[in-house]
């Protein structure tokens, strides 16, 4: 583990609960029941601010620090997990002592020496929220109302906000590893409500990653506005989106996010060893057209979806999950992992020391084609370029979609000919992939503001993919005919 990291993690979160490495020892020898194949505990201490600006007024301000550890013993394909907000050997040994009852039948937890985790250092190990005082924060939510009135006069209302958050957490496994991580997360958003002949319409943007927020300088935040205000005023002379099978062009960047939802959930480990998910036991099988590559990968500098160790203590990494169109492997966790008889792949994720942890995905995106995203474009006689995309609906198991555009255009005989509202792209993620007609070269990652859901956890994401035509396999649901 990073040094740097491991004092932060012993100074803020282990000492004050004067837990050392032998309280480590007797928890796990606590839960040394028969058995129990795996165990681990996880401390958490978590420092959160957030900003809002609504009516030209800052009208919201909070500041909170959560702590606690989570124990967690797993027997086979069940887990016994108890957690508690006290770091403490006396509420270790009373949560060891409520999992370690599942334990059954002959195997006994194998215990090893304490060895440390040394992964690569992705971010700053720094409060980011210190970057600026609270007078600097405020002012900079006022900069980012100035700058959107300022370029468009159809501007009614301007809400922004930002948030910073400073994780530290520290693993300890009973096989010996030891883990610390400080994760430091920010993030701006700004929201624009526009007005034109009593139409109204609004949009968003935003960003952040795994940095302080002395990131958030004019230009970026002005880059933010632009997005929201080109969206929003674009919207206000949208017509009715068409309805029917056509072809699809899909932005770069932000649009991965049906990638994500579609199918990223589809090759987590836990859907594929239960069999419910529509790439169970493919593995090898061209399940994608040629030239699609998609990969999840924890490791890239300052992104919003970079981890240096998974929250099981697992180094991060690069993740090949379909090659060239071929299905090459699954997202895994440590548990799905051992009971597929696969390599953990650093993807363990929880959202807190009060969560159990689960596969999940990190920064998955699709790699860059040859073609110009204007070729693309030219290349459709009738069809629908969809932008940007609000929210979405999946279902695992059989793969099936409905995501709405926030902004889409109608494309005819090869040029964007009006914006559209209303469009939903209705399909199925595995089925997809095969229509892929061409890959665009302007790869791009989103500006840093995923958040994905599962099973009740939210935990932070990145997405991203170049533009991409749809040949088929899409249905456009509009109000237009």
């Amino acid at each position: 583990m990073n040094p740097q990291h491991e004092q932060l993690a012993q100074e803020l979160i282990l000492a004050p609960g004067s837990v050392d490495e032998a309280v480590l020892e007797a928890t796990f020898a606590r839960l040394s029941a028969p058995g129990v194949d795996y165990a681990d505990l996880y401390f958490q201490r978590t420092r959160n601010e957030g900003w809002s600006l609504e009516e030209g007024i800052v009208k919201a301000g909070s500041f909170s620090i959560d702590q606690g550890v989570g124990v967690r013993a797993v027997s086979g394909d069940k887990t016994a997990f108890a957690y508690a907000d006290e770091i403490s050997a006396a509420s270790l040994t009373r949560a060891a002592d409520t999992v370690r009852a599942i334990g059954h039948g002959s195997g006994v937890l194998q215990v090893g020496a304490p060895r440390p985790t040394r992964g690569t250092v992705l971010y700053p190990a720094s409060d980011p929220g210190n970057a600026l005082d609270a007078a600097a924060k405020v002012e900079l939510l006022h900069r980012i109302e100035k700058i959107a009135r300022a370029m468009d006069p159809r501007i009614i209302q301007v809400m922004a906000s930002v948030a910073a958050e400073y994780d530290v957490v520290y693993i300890a496994r009973a096989d010996g590893v030891r883990a610390a991580d400080v994760r430091p997360l920010t993030r701006v958003s700004v929201l624009v409500i526009v007005e034109e002949d009593g139409r109204r319409e609004q949009a968003g943007a935003g960003g952040g990653g795994r940095f302080d927020l002395a990131y958030f300088t004019d230009e970026v935040v002005t880059g933010y506005v632009e997005r929201a205000v080109r969206e929003a005023t674009t919207n206000l002379r949208a017509q009715a989106a068409p309805a029917g099978q056509m072809t699809v062009v899909l932005g770069a960047g932000w649009p991965g996010v049906l990638l994500h939802e579609a199918i990223g959930h589809g090759l987590e480990g836990d859907f594929n060893r239960k069999g419910t998910s529509a790439f169970a036991g493919r593995i090898g099988e061209r399940v994608a057209a040629p030239g699609v590559t998609i990969v999840d990968d924890g490791t890239l500098q300052g992104r919003r979806g970079s981890l240096s160790v998974d929250d099981e203590g697992e180094l991060t990494r690069t993740t090949t999950l379909i090659e060239d169109g071929i299905l090459k492997g699954y997202m895994q966790d440590a548990m799905n992992a051992r009971l597929m008889g696969m390599a953990p792949t650093g993807n363990g994720r929880r959202e807190s020391y009060a969560h159990i942890p689960m596969p999940r995905m990190t920064n998955t995106y699709m790699h860059a084609g040859s073609h110009d995203p204007e070729e693309i474009i030219a290349s459709v006689k009738d069809g629908l370029y969809a932008v940007n995309f609000g929210g979405g609906q999946v279902d695992i198991t059989s793969g099936k979609f409905v995501f709405s555009a926030s902004e889409a255009w109608k494309i005819e005989n090869g040029k964007l000919a009006y914006p559209v509202k209303g469009a939903t792209l209705i399909g199925n993620g595995p089925e997809v992939l095969k229509y892929v007609g061409m890959i665009g070269n302007d790869l791009a990652l989103d500006t840093g503001v995923g958040v994905c859901g599962k099973e009740g956890q939210s935990v932070p994401v990145g997405v991203g993919q170049p533009t991409l035509r749809i040949d088929g396999g899409l249905t456009v649901g509009g109000t237009g005919g």
